[in-house]
């Protein structure tokens, strides 16, 4: 009888400079995602730690070194605060659509000016758009590109001023990567609306989290994940909020609404 279900081949990565913390030295343990088990897969590892790029899920396994810490927003107990509030308001007017993982030189562009900006010194400043293309739309899970754009009264798209790149997983959202337009004098604050965004559309399809990546205590470019409460962390003893003493066990779980919709379909002006 042929097995249902090929348990995954792991591999590491050799040891390099770590990004994050001066000194470290980073490596990560990888597998694929392919065949007909590739989103069950890329979910279960996803519950672990593990994140996706392209075809490959990966996460840190670091010699003398555990700083990497998933985390997750608990969408059905966020509340946000007034700075958020405000925030919320301000750019309640964009046209926010999930497009299909197609990628256009309008978006190119913007993270171009993005990453000149904000990482001049990060490992994707020198990204061509072939290199673009390849982490857009190399996916083998449900995965869409969420555009934010100003209104326009003619009914024509308005100008992008904020992206992401974002996976369904059966028990949330996956940000996997997002970006804006960083100089935009009059919409201060893109990239916190960007996942307040996510955290409350998760909520209305009747997902239990909002999953941001890893956050690296002590790295000033990761402190802004922890001003999404309540915020879990993955620690040996499973899921834990943030601030929480490990010795109270794992945070109790949230189990996706059975009944919920199709998350990218609560974006506005979903393609088909």
């Amino acid at each position: 009888m042929t097995a249902p279900f090929r348990f995954p081949r792991f591999f590491v990565t050799t040891p390099s400079p770590c990004p994050y913390l001066p000194g470290k030295t980073e490596r990560k343990v990888f597998t694929e995602l392919s065949g007909p088990n590739a989103i069950e897969l890329n979910d279960a590892l996803g519950r672990i730690g593990f994140r996706r790029s392209q075809s490959v899920a990966y996460r840190p396994s670091c010699p003398n070194c555990t700083a990497c810490t998933s985390v997750r927003v608990v969408c059905d107990e966020f509340h946000a605060n007034a700075t958020q509030r405000k925030l919320m308001r301000r750019n309640a007017d964009l046209v926010v659509t999930a497009c299909k993982p197609w990628t256009t030189t309008e978006q190119f562009e913007l993270l171009q000016r993005y990453l000149n900006q904000r990482h001049p010194d990060g490992g994707m400043v020198g990204m061509d758009e072939v290199d673009f293309a390849d982490m857009v739309e190399q996916t083998p899970v449900h995965t869409s590109i969420i555009e934010y754009r100003e209104p326009r009264s003619d009914g024509l798209p308005g100008k992008l001023v904020g992206a992401c790149l974002t996976d369904q997983q059966a028990d949330g959202l996956s940000m996997v990567y997002s970006f804006y337009d960083p100089e935009h004098t009059e919409r201060t604050g893109l990239g916190t609306f960007i996942i307040l965004d996510h955290i409350m559309r998760a909520r209305n399809a009747g997902l239990p989290y909002v999953y941001l990546g890893y956050w690296v205590p002590g790295a000033k470019r990761m402190e802004y994940k922890t001003n999404y409460q309540p915020l879990e962390t993955l620690t040996p003893n499973g899921w834990v909020l943030y601030g929480a003493d490990d010795e109270r066990g794992p945070a109790p779980a949230h189990v996706a609404n059975p009944e919920r919709r199709d998350a990218m379909a609560v974006f506005a002006d979903l393609i088909p």
